[in-house]
């Protein structure tokens, strides 16, 4: 399955990373591995997450506090349109496609 990203993901990840670098050291870049390991789970099984609205779908992050939002695109691509923090509210970043 092809994985794309809506183009403000990359923006938040990086923001996330550096939150979690000034915290200590080394915790950025332990959050930027368990995103890429949920990414995959979410690639290899896209079906088995919940459906949030008609076609987007959520990922809870294990560790940290955050949620992948996605939607399946076609039969072989699904695009991350939304990583956000579990606090925010629930209609932040829903018009995202």
């Amino acid at each position: 399955m092809k994985v794309e990203y809506h183009p403000a993901v990359e923006a938040e990840l990086r923001e996330i990373q550096r939150y979690y670098e000034e915290r200590s050291p080394g915790l950025g870049t332990q959050f930027i591995d368990e995103f890429e390991r949920q990414v995959l789970a979410v690639a290899a099984a896209p079906e088995r997450w919940m459906v949030v609205t008609a076609d987007i779908r959520r990922c809870l992050m294990r560790r940290f506090p955050y949620i992948i939002y996605f939607r399946q695109v076609g039969a072989e691509r699904i695009r991350i349109t939304m990583v956000k923090h579990q606090r925010r509210h629930p209609d932040f970043g829903r018009e995202r496609q």
